[in-house]
């Protein structure tokens, strides 16, 4: 497994945007798929973006598409989630995830026993 943080969360403006970023440790990182979900108090977890492995393949929840933008640089061991246009709908907690299987079974089925969660950073879009 590899160990994920997360950084770049903070308190936005609607309209504004943010970057946020997830480090990764371990010699792994680049055979992962990644994804960033999301989770707003009292609701449930929502798969907001995925990439696999090579950066050429993404997925993103209809909520976010246009908007949101998940990118990785395997050199840096990191992954990226550009958001712009926030709105306060987008307030939540943001954790990265990742997972050695591909990026079809992460973004459908979620992350199994193999994959890794990050701790989390908060992200605030006031109105």
């Amino acid at each position: 497994q590899v160990q994920l943080v997360e950084s770049g969360g903070g308190l936005v403006q609607a309209g504004g945007s943010l970057r946020l970023s997830c480090a990764a440790s371990g010699r792994t990182f680049s055979s992962y798929a990644m994804a960033w979900i999301r989770q707003a108090p009292g609701q449930e977890r929502e798969f907001v973006a995925a990439i696999n492995w090579s950066g050429d393949k993404t997925y993103y929840a209809d909520s976010v598409k246009g908007r949101f933008t998940i990118s990785r640089d395997n050199a840096k061991n990191t992954v990226y989630l550009q958001m712009n246009s926030l709105k306060p709908e987008d307030t939540a907690v943001y954790y990265c995830a990742g997972d050695p299987d591909t990026v079809e079974r992460l973004w459908y089925l979620g992350l199994d026993d193999s994959g890794s969660w990050g701790q989390g950073t908060q992200v605030t879009v006031s109105s």
